[in-house]
């Protein structure tokens, strides 16, 4: 969605832009591709947190470095990570869902979208904050199995990035998103709570942002930097991202650069503190 909002904006400000998904590897294989491309500005990443910061520090050997093979032009978004449970769960904020699983030692569980995702590394960051380690993780293969066993019961916890999809389903009652993980509460929605209210470190946002091969002109980046800037500042590009639980960044590649280096320096110590990795 925030690829398909920038590139139509973008058709005005500089010209046709071209979607190609290059799936596999949580974004990895997609990430490698722009950086051993030539650096023109023809090729760009829409990168996020996993191809930037969380799959270099849990890979061995990674086939790129996020912080020297990239350059940054801007963070478009974040969306945070959310704990959403089926509706059978008698629990509307945290303490009441940690009550729950403390009552019910051993026999609680959560799904994610695999094993070393970004989702699977919040659960378990929440799993540490509540003092509840015998949650049980159970990866899946994708996120879209995860929501629809949540949905019918089979599961009673999910992690899960907030998305129109998600909201629609919490507005319906087929799910209850119980807190999101972002410093503060999202305007979309106003009655749920912000993790960091309770547990201030809390904090498992899904940026989305613009990156070039490392020795890309810096009249180039700036030159895509400010256009990204002008789509960023319309109302209808807000309202859009808004609307879909996305909350909308306005910042520069240098302000960029130095978001994507204190993420690294959060959630690297944080990686190994868990002994998060790859199985």
């Amino acid at each position: 969605m925030v690829a398909r909002l920038w590139a139509d904006k973008m058709a005005s400000l500089l010209g046709t832009v071209v979607i190609e998904n290059r799936g596999g590897a949580s974004g990895m294989i997609g990430a490698t591709e722009v950086a051993r491309s030539e650096p023109d500005g023809y090729t760009l990443l829409l990168g996020n947190t996993s191809t930037q910061v969380l799959n270099p520090a849990i890979t061995p050997n990674p086939p790129y470095d996020a912080i020297k093979d990239f350059t940054a032009i801007g963070i478009i978004a974040n969306s945070p990570i959310s704990i959403a449970v089926h509706p059978s769960v008698p629990a509307t904020n945290l303490a009441e869902l940690i009550a729950y699983i403390k009552a019910n030692p051993g026999k609680v569980s959560y799904g994610s979208p695999g094993i070393g995702t970004f989702t699977n590394l919040a659960g378990e960051m929440f799993k540490q904050s509540a003092g509840t380690p015998d949650v049980t993780h159970i990866p899946y293969k994708g996120g879209g199995q995860v929501i629809t066993d949540v949905v019918s019961g089979h599961i009673p916890m999910m992690m899960v990035t907030i998305t129109n999809h998600v909201l629609e389903l919490h507005r319906t009652n087929k799910i209850r998103i119980v807190a999101v993980f972002s410093p503060r509460r999202l305007a979309v929605l106003p009655d749920v709570q912000a993790a960091p209210e309770t547990y201030p470190r809390l904090v498992a946002e899904l940026f989305m942002g613009l990156f070039a091969p490392v020795a890309t002109p810096r009249a180039i980046v700036q030159r895509v930097g400010q256009a990204t800037r002008t789509a960023i500042e319309s109302d209808d590009f807000r309202t859009k991202l808004l609307a879909a639980g996305f909350d909308p960044v306005l910042d520069t590649p240098d302000e960029a650069q130095r978001f994507l280096a204190a993420e690294f320096l959060r959630i690297v110590p944080l990686v190994k503190s868990l002994n998060f990795k790859l199985p």
